[in-house]
């Protein structure tokens, strides 16, 4: 398909998904999105570090073949939209991409560009992994303890959207409706006649498509445990049912590979806690899977108080927001985390900066490129390029080590050498063996 816009590479090929495999070839087209404010520093320092990775893993017989799509800022002053339908079309077609940090114009028809490109693409899964690179500062006593991946629901919760301002047409009906239909439910509302409303969908099949990807991701990667975050006990019919819909789909479907909390207390009202407890540790011995669950403000505390506890995170989408940013706080910051937005079933996948635009330091070669960076260490593994990922988190680790880093870093860890992001992107290659 030819494109107004973006320009197809012409020596490339398509990465494709067959019977649920993605097949990346040697020479897979990458569509790409350079950002908005930062966005351009940050790319210049992660694409160098991207091709040198995949040149050191596999010499000459893998290249990247990149392809620019536009979104934000560029695209609006290139097509006077900021969302082009085009660039949906090539991440659709292309399968994988990655993008820096986009802005969202006040008045500009969406509520966020992101989010707009996680919808139309149903993008699912928020994946964003958390760990700690060694020798940055931390604010917990001991950060080395974090591993953890979470997956979020993407595409459904608050995201969605269905809000009715105060003061609309919108509103006043939707209010109007709530009082006559259901009354009681109307009198929970202590200011029905000064209050916003929005709509919190949460469904079966968004629920089980996600657990589900966060139990194979984690069988997949010999990962100890998965644990559902919620908010059920107050919440019972959307995220209690988030709770449920999980343990039953990984009873269902993942049998005797996990073992669920919901199993150890049947045990227990069948038998005894004693009883209980020795088929849990049986399980977890023959290398099962434990589903566990937790509630969302109880997690919060515990993966600071017992960050060993928690490995795989799946989780509801505004969960799913306030956990992942709260835990990238305990490793060095959202400066250096990495996230990627997938769809399992289609193979869709965009990788993303997770940080913002921060315009005042756009063009001044400053901010710390490392979330992107690592958004595209995550894209290499998706694609199977595991050699090209090791080579990534060997450059960051060597770099870190050395003390070499960013103003985010220099200005907290004690003896270290500043460098420019672009500086920094070549520590990185430096340190790669």
């Amino acid at each position: 398909m030819a494109y107004k816009y973006a320009k197809v590479p012409a020596d490339g090929e398509k990465i494709k998904i067959e019977d649920g495999k993605l097949l990346a070839p040697d020479r897979p087209i990458i569509p790409y999105i350079e950002g908005d404010g930062t966005g351009p520093d940050i790319w210049r320092a992660a694409v160098r570090v991207f091709e040198a990775s995949v040149e050191k893993a596999y010499g000459d017989t893998r290249v990247i073949e990149w392809m620019e799509v536009f979104a934000g800022k560029k695209a609006f002053d290139l097509t006077g939209e900021w969302l082009p339908d085009e660039t949906v079309h090539v991440f659709r077609e292309f399968l994988v991409g990655i993008k820096g940090p986009l802005t969202t114009p006040v008045g500009g028809g969406f509520r966020s560009l992101n989010v707009a490109l996680r919808m139309e693409l149903d993008l699912y899964v928020c994946q964003r992994p958390v760990r700690y690179f060694e020798g940055v500062a931390s604010p917990v006593l001991r950060p080395q303890d974090v591993d953890m991946v979470v997956f979020r629901e993407n595409v459904e919760d608050i995201y969605a959207g269905l809000e009715f301002e105060l003061g609309t047409e919108a509103n006043e009906r939707f209010v109007k409706w709530l009082r006559e239909s259901y009354p009681a439910e109307y009198e929970k509302i202590r200011f029905p006649n000064s209050a916003g409303i929005s709509i919190k969908p949460i469904s079966r099949e968004g629920s089980e498509r996600l657990v589900r990807a966060a139990i194979q991701w984690a069988l997949d990667n010999d990962r100890r445990s998965v644990t559902l975050v919620h908010k059920g006990n107050i919440m019972k019919y959307t995220e209690g049912a988030f709770r449920n819909w999980g343990y039953e789909l990984a009873e269902r479907e993942f049998g005797d590979q996990v073992y669920t909390w919901v199993q150890w207390e049947r045990t227990r009202a069948e038998k005894d806690e004693e009883a209980a407890n020795e088929e849990q540790r049986a399980a977890l011995e023959a290398n099962r899977l434990l589903i566990k669950d937790v509630i969302a403000d109880i997690a919060f505390q515990q993966t600071l108080t017992r960050a060993r506890e928690f490995d795989v995170i799946a989780t509801t989408n505004l969960n799913g927001d306030y956990l992942s940013d709260a835990l990238a706080a305990q490793v060095g910051g959202i400066g250096i985390a990495p996230g990627g937005n997938i769809n399992y079933e289609s193979g869709h996948a965009i990788f993303e900066a997770t940080h913002g635009t921060a315009p005042k330091y756009a063009d001044q070669d400053k901010v710390n490129p490392g979330s992107v960076i690592l958004s595209g260490e995550m894209m290499f593994r998706y694609m199977g390029w595991n050699e090209a990922a090791d080579k990534i988190i060997q450059g960051m680790e060597g770099a870190i080590r050395a003390k070499t880093v960013t103003y985010d870093f220099h200005r907290l860890m004690k003896g270290v050498t500043l460098l420019k992001c672009s500086e920094f992107g070549e520590a990185v290659i430096q340190h790669m063996g």
